[in-house]
């Protein structure tokens, strides 16, 4: 797995952004070179970066290269929804297939509104559950795997309760990960965030 950090990219200054484009096409070059590795670009999520977008840069850092791209590793949206969206990125890039982190997802992002805007819960958002587990058997014949990308219950950092420093381990929140698991790959009709009211 190659990190692209394609939302990063702008925080950074307008400068340092080929920069950082560079080094990766640079690192894809190098890597795709290793007889018995099996490569995918990190691609971002589906509630993050417009697909176009993610695919301009898949293509300048080497997707052609590689086997394919991932979505959803530090995100928690729906399964279905990167399945959308990394079909969507696919067309761009050849066809390209690609797995989907589902570590954090089983129970979807969690969102509240604030006016007339809708805000996503990004650091630490309770309620939380694992996934989909692991498996190359998704259905879909551009997803080669769900995977759980991440380690569950470590800290985002501070936010919502969360321990320093960001990657702390966090016992209670590895346990509500376990305890709100679920193979749901979409939101179920009835849930209000990711939970059935009761």
């Amino acid at each position: 797995m190659t990190p692209l950090l394609a939302g990063a990219l702008e925080c950074l200054a307008r400068h340092r952004r080929r920069a950082r484009l560079d080094v990766l096409r640079y690192g894809v070059e190098r890597l795709s070179q290793l007889p018995n590795a099996t490569i995918y670009l990190e691609a971002g999520a589906s509630d993050w970066e417009p697909a176009a977008r993610t695919a301009r840069q898949l293509r300048y850092i080497g997707i052609d290269r590689v086997r394919g791209f991932m979505l959803n590793v530090t995100h928690h949206d729906w399964t279905r929804a990167n399945i959308r969206h990394g079909v969507r990125i696919s067309r761009m890039v050849g066809g390209k297939p690609f797995v989907v982190n589902t570590s954090y997802n089983g129970r979807g992002p969690l969102h509240f509104r604030r006016g007339h805007r809708r805000v996503n819960v990004w650091c630490n958002p309770p309620g939380r559950g694992l996934g989909p587990r692991p498996t190359t058997a998704t259905g879909h014949r551009l997803v080669d795997a769900y995977m759980w990308i991440n380690r569950p219950g470590y800290s985002a950092g501070s936010c919502n309760g969360g321990p320093l420093p960001v990657g702390a381990w966090w016992p209670k929140r590895a346990l509500m990960y376990a305890r709100n698991q679920t193979s749901w790959l979409g939101r179920p009709r009835g849930t209000v965030h990711g939970h059935f009211r009761r």
